[in-house]
């Protein structure tokens, strides 16, 4: 199947792409109001706490101490495998060492996770923020995954907010780094379609088992 856009790969960057910090600077939080989809609450979006990897030189105790910020949840979206590589294995241990939830959901770099376990991030997130519990979400860089479900959490939340207007609200409070392969581009624009073919699915299983 043909993507549903023609775009030249080198329009997105890489997923590779380095944050810009270092262990000398306070861990970097952009905060996306929520009020386009009548949310009184703000989500926040950083890059991978404590990484050491290539030129990034984070210290792990100053980052996690995340709960200064009055952060409560965060989700994870880096795979175990990432989080060995950037050498914090024990990072989600450490949040919770911290008295922070956290909630971590695999995504492979680059890519966009199957419909059910994102409506399960969605889920969990709705809690969150229907709890007044002030939330954090990230990934290796803070700009494809996190991202991604962020712009799948203004179109879960409403109606009226179209695939590019979720894009453009990333990119305004991320950088135009945001949303970084076509997979994600495109799986944005099919989310509400998978989302309601899933849901659909899973009521008629519902029924089907109930009988």
């Amino acid at each position: 199947m043909k993507p549903l856009i023609s775009i030249q790969p080198s329009e997105f960057d890489s997923s590779d792409e380095e944050p810009v910090e270092d262990e000398q600077t306070p861990i970097q939080i952009s905060w996306l109001p929520l009020s386009q989809v009548n949310c009184s609450q703000f989500l926040g979006l950083c890059a991978l706490p404590g990484c050491k990897f290539k030129d990034v030189r984070r210290n792990i105790q100053k980052d996690t101490e995340l709960k200064s910020y009055g952060i409560q949840d965060i989700f994870v979206f880096c795979t175990r495998g990432e989080l060995s590589k950037y050498r914090v294995p024990n990072l989600l241990d450490s949040y919770q060492q911290c008295g922070i939830i956290a909630h971590h959901h695999p995504i492979p770099d680059g890519e966009a996770p199957d419909i059910a376990s994102c409506w399960e991030i969605m889920e969990e997130l709705a809690v969150c923020l229907r709890d007044n519990r002030k939330t954090l979400i990230h990934c290796y860089g803070g700009l494809g995954r996190s991202c991604l479900v962020a712009a799948c959490l203004l179109l879960y939340l409403s109606d009226m907010v179209s695939p590019q207007q979720a894009i453009d609200t990333l990119r305004d409070v991320r950088g135009s780094g945001a949303i970084q392969t076509i997979t994600q581009y495109n799986y944005l624009h099919e989310f509400r379609d998978k989302l309601d073919a899933y849901l659909s699915s899973r009521d008629s299983l519902s029924r089907s088992v109930s009988r």
